[in-house]
């Protein structure tokens, strides 16, 4: 009996310890750099948020951060630091990633020069209510810019969702031509482009990273300019190298990482 009961003992203990690791695997990570948008300093103390849930991580001396256990899925953070206004990101993450981002906050708003004493009296006379204060677009969004003035696609701004009053991702494409949305299923209401065919659907790329997972359905809130490319020829020498046999479907969400310039 005693050779059995080892067995059992053991093997409840190996249990005990795989159900910790397989529920690790459910969740991602985020791991990165906080800095100073003009002078590149890394910010000490600057809090990275999860919305939904209020967990945090706090930057150390060298800016990094590491904050853990975040569901799959398309998830909105806050950043919070002493001096700079509070901004937000928006990011997808797949089960299990772990994704690597630099941010930049901006103090535009607590201009370098005064010292701690005006700071804090600046910070007295400020209303308590927190602003989330959008990216410059100028920096941000100067390539989709350039492309919708030169290039091939069909383009949604921020603008035109807000007069059209879209409420969601296939509400802004179904007014374009030849862009077709299929309703039904388990994927709800899907793109495709016209000339696409049978079962082929469009390549998404949100903020420069190609997402096929979550693409489709990032929040119409969210999302500030909207670039769709009906087929390979079409797409331009910045998104190269994706598989746009079957049309493109670009998103740039309001607040998410920029894009990586390549050389």
């Amino acid at each position: 009996m005693r050779p059995i009961l080892f067995r059992l003992l053991l093997l409840s203990t190996l249990a005990a310890a795989a159900a910790p690791a397989a529920a690790q695997g459910a969740f991602a990570r985020l791991r990165g750099t906080i800095v100073d948008a003009h002078s590149q300093a890394p910010i000490v103390g600057a809090r990275v948020i999860i919305a939904a849930t209020g967990r945090y991580a706090t930057s150390d001396s060298a800016g990094r951060f590491e904050l853990r256990d975040i569901p799959s899925g398309v998830i909105r953070f806050f950043f919070a630091a002493e001096g700079y206004p509070r901004t937000s990101a928006v990011l997808a993450f797949a089960r299990g990633e772990t994704m690597v981002q630099a941010f930049e906050l901006d103090s535009a708003t607590v201009p370098a020069a005064e010292d701690s004493i005006a700071r804090a009296a600046r910070a007295q006379r400020l209303a308590p209510t927190q602003v989330v204060a959008e990216p410059s677009r100028g920096v941000r969004y100067e390539d989709f810019e350039r492309r919708m003035r030169t290039g091939r696609g069909q383009y949604v701004t921020r603008q035109l969702i807000e007069e059209r009053g879209y409420n969601t991702l296939s509400d802004a494409a179904r007014t374009l031509r030849g862009v077709n949305v299929e309703c039904g299923g388990p994927r709800g209401c899907v793109v495709k482009f016209a000339r696409a065919g049978t079962n082929c659907y469009p390549q998404y790329i949100v903020d420069g990273r190609p997402d096929n997972v979550f693409g489709p359905y990032v929040a119409i809130r969210d999302i500030e300019g909207l670039e769709f490319y009906a087929g390979a020829s079409d797409v331009p020498g910045e998104f190269a190298g994706v598989d746009a046999a079957c049309g493109v479907v670009v998103i740039w969400t309001r607040s998410g990482p920029p894009p990586v310039r390549k050389p």
